[in-house]
């Protein structure tokens, strides 16, 4: 049984080192915040709640995390004793939505329980690999020329597949001269919601440049106009922001609304949910990849370990942490070569936090 004798969260602020633009905003530097559970061993388990800063990709923002993590989510984890991190997930899950904000608190637990196991943290969620197909997601430039520098830079690094975003007025045309640069790049684009249920005929352009998938044309619970998109196109639909819960990931199967899922950690609430999510797309035979929301050390480490089971049959977006960061949170980066990323092999997470460098990007902190 682990009881958890302290809680910590702070919130941490790192430069990028590009901007990255999407369909709805662009950002320069990133807040997320760190959890630490101390179990009364004194074993430390890290987790990182990695919202972004405003309400664009989904509801939940880093200021709303910090209001639920401290007023609801740190009671109950210092209340609840456990013997496996589905326990607490079960008593997490008492809160409603807040996925991201509950996935902080989960890797947490999972880094700690598999710590305390003396077991890697892959081996604990059920991984059989020792590295990881990783692919790379680009953002929107200000030029196509500019897009097209990025493009051979990660070609050049060895990535196995490289993502474009997309947005209405930048599609078409930026993906296709990629295309034509690029021809035996595997390529795929995410449009992050942005275009109107009515806009088919983009995606019928796009749909006859090679591409691995499209990411999620439509708005999240736009299922029935996915499923209706999908019949008139030979390109698989990918369904990121559209499943947030298990209960959504079945209501698109049986819809039939995109044949590939982005698993996020953060977006389904930790590891707990996305192992249940691979493991009911495994079985429907779903290919999925663990989709990535600019992660530190912390969170990207958690991301390299799910990405280690079976079902994740496609490139992840496990990039190395020097694509966005020029010192990250943690002593030992993730680091890409030849387009993979090794598993740690270690007990708990596989990597240990920058208590130094930490303490100068840290914030606000919450102890309880």
């Amino acid at each position: 049984m682990i009881e958890i004798s302290r809680i910590e969260l702070r919130r941490v602020r790192l430069p990028l080192v590009r901007q990255f633009r999407t369909s709805s905003h662009a950002k320069r530097e990133l807040e997320h915040i760190l959890v630490t559970l101390t179990g009364a061993d004194g074993t430390v388990g890290w987790g990182e709640i990695a919202s972004p800063s405003g309400p664009f990709y989904a509801a939940e923002t880093v200021d709303s995390c910090w209001a639920v993590a401290r007023s609801f989510l740190a009671p109950i984890v210092r209340k609840t004793a456990w013997e496996h991190p589905s326990e607490l997930a079960a008593a997490l899950a008492t809160v409603r939505g807040n996925q991201f904000a509950r996935a902080g608190f989960d890797m947490a637990a999972w880094s700690l329980w598999s710590a305390v196991a003396g077991v890697p943290l892959a081996q604990a969620l059920g991984g059989q690999r020792a590295k990881v197909e990783a692919g790379v997601s680009l953002g929107i430039e200000p030029t196509i020329d500019d897009l097209l520098g990025q493009v051979g830079l990660r070609v050049a690094e060895g990535y196995r597949r490289v993502k474009l975003k997309i947005a209405p007025g930048w599609d078409v045309e930026p993906v296709r001269a990629v295309r034509a640069a690029f021809p035996e790049t595997p390529l795929h684009v995410d449009a992050n919601g942005a275009y109107p249920v009515n806009e088919t005929a983009v995606f019928r352009r796009l749909d006859g440049l090679g591409l691995m998938m499209i990411e999620q044309p439509y708005a999240p619970r736009a299922l029935v106009a996915h499923a209706a998109l999908q019949t008139r196109l030979a390109t698989p639909l990918c369904l990121d922001e559209s499943v947030e819960e298990v209960d959504d990931l079945i209501t698109a199967v049986q819809l039939k609304a995109g044949r590939i899922l982005n698993i996020k950690v953060s977006r389904m609430g930790g590891l707990t949910q996305a192992v249940r999510a691979h493991d009911l797309a495994r079985a429907e035979g779903v290919p999925v990849w663990c989709g990535g929301m600019h992660e530190f050390g912390i969170g990207r480490a958690a991301n390299v370990a799910l990405s280690s089971l079976p079902g994740f049959t496609l490139p992840s977006d496990v990039s190395g942490s020097d694509k966005y960061y020029a010192r990250d949170v943690t002593t030992e980066p993730i680091v890409c070569t030849g387009g993979f990323v090794e598993v740690p092999t270690v007990p708990g997470l596989g990597r240990e936090a920058d208590a130094g460098f930490l303490d100068e990007r840290t914030g606000d902190r919450f102890t309880l």
